[in-house]
């Protein structure tokens, strides 16, 4: 049980760094865009700070629905 190889290591990267970068873009995608209802980008926020990767699945498939198209 030592330190990970190289493909090991690659795939724990980039499953990392992707991961990272998907919640990135869902705050940034929360904090840009305007909701039917005012206080749900404060309830998608918390929801996906507080749930993590949950957040992000429940606001790709229910959340974005909700925002106001332009």
């Amino acid at each position: 049980m030592g330190m990970p190889g190289g493909v090991e290591w690659l795939f724990m990267m980039v499953i990392v760094l992707g991961s990272i970068g998907l919640f990135i873009y869902v705050l940034v995608d929360i904090l840009k865009s305007e909701f039917t209802n005012s206080i749900n980008k404060i309830i998608w926020l918390i929801l996906v700070l507080v749930t993590g990767p949950l957040g992000i699945v429940l606001y790709f498939f229910i959340g974005r629905k909700q925002k106001i198209q332009k």
